[in-house]
């Protein structure tokens, strides 16, 4: 199994689960990179913390340097409150280590299962390209199937933990890989990816002109003159240049209509303390003081 990672310092994420597992493997083999294990423990499971025990032992085994936290999340946790903890611990290994990435261990069925929740909540063009590799985040997994990864660990003798969460279809997740994509035909599934990568490949183009057009910041009267749609996309692509991510299809109307109708020096509030601020000629964004 060949993955591409640039030779440098790099946090993987191992829970302990056959995918990071075989991921660990893969990378200890490329003599080239410099790793270290992150293990976090959401505190969902009463057994989480032998988890911690089995990835702290694979570390040593291969020689690694280790880090943990634990979460206490509790069992009715979301499954995005638990993803940002995970990622915000693995953000602050990364800056302790002064590591070029973190690694994850997300493959070609997490990709389809991710593009199918969206789809399932309502996305917009990202929705279908939203688990990708990156700067920051790198996926070297997602060319591969869980099946080949699984058939690698056999093959190699791996040894894994099974999240006894993950047969719960409660969670969305579980409920689309456990009842929906079982359901796909080999063809469906490939005309998914398919459809997932060209619409990659068309966000790509898109994101080109947006940022043209974003280039000397947010212009009130240039956003005047597009259509309802098109300023929602401008607006998205504005509020991403400004790292905030986390924004739904409700809060961005809102800013949308606000700034269309709003006169200068009205603030629009977005989320929580997060408002636009409207200018004679340009937008800005602020946070009020609680």
């Amino acid at each position: 199994m060949e993955v591409d990672v640039r030779p440098g310092k790099y946090i993987v994420a191992v829970s302990g689960g056959v995918d990071s597992v075989v991921l660990l493997d893969v990378l200890n083999k490329k003599k080239e990179l410099e790793v270290v294990v992150a293990h976090f423990d959401h505190g969902i499971r009463e057994d989480s913390p032998h988890d911690r025990k089995f990835v702290q032992a694979l570390a040593k085994k291969y020689g690694l340097a280790f880090e943990y936290a634990e979460g206490n999340l509790g069992p009715d946790v979301s499954e995005a409150t638990a993803r940002e903890a995970r990622y915000t611990f693995l953000r602050a290994v990364k800056e302790k280590y002064e590591a070029d990435a973190i690694i994850v261990a997300h493959h070609q069925d997490d990709l389809i299962e991710t593009a199918m929740i969206n789809l399932l909540r309502g996305t917009g063009r990202k929705g279908l390209t939203s688990l990708s590799s990156g700067d920051e985040i790198v996926r070297p997994l997602l060319e591969y199937s869980k099946r080949e990864i699984t058939n690698y660990a056999k093959k190699h003798g791996l040894v894994w933990r099974e999240d006894s969460t993950n047969k719960d279809v409660k969670y969305l997740r579980n409920y689309v890989r456990l009842v929906l994509l079982p359901k796909l035909s080999v063809a469906q599934r490939e005309n998914l990816l398919r459809t997932i990568q060209a619409q990659r490949s068309v966000n790509a183009e898109l994101d080109k002109v947006l940022a043209k057009f974003l280039s000397a910041g947010l212009d009130k009267k240039r956003l005047l003159s597009l259509g309802h749609k098109e300023a929602a996309e401008v607006v998205v692509a504005w509020l991403r240049e400004n790292n905030v991510t986390d924004i739904d299809r409700k809060a961005v109307e809102r800013a949308v209509v606000g700034v269309k109708t709003a006169k200068p020096g009205k603030r629009i509030v977005i989320k929580n303390n997060l408002v636009i601020e409207v200018g004679k000629n340009k937008l800005a964004l602020d946070y009020m003081e609680r």
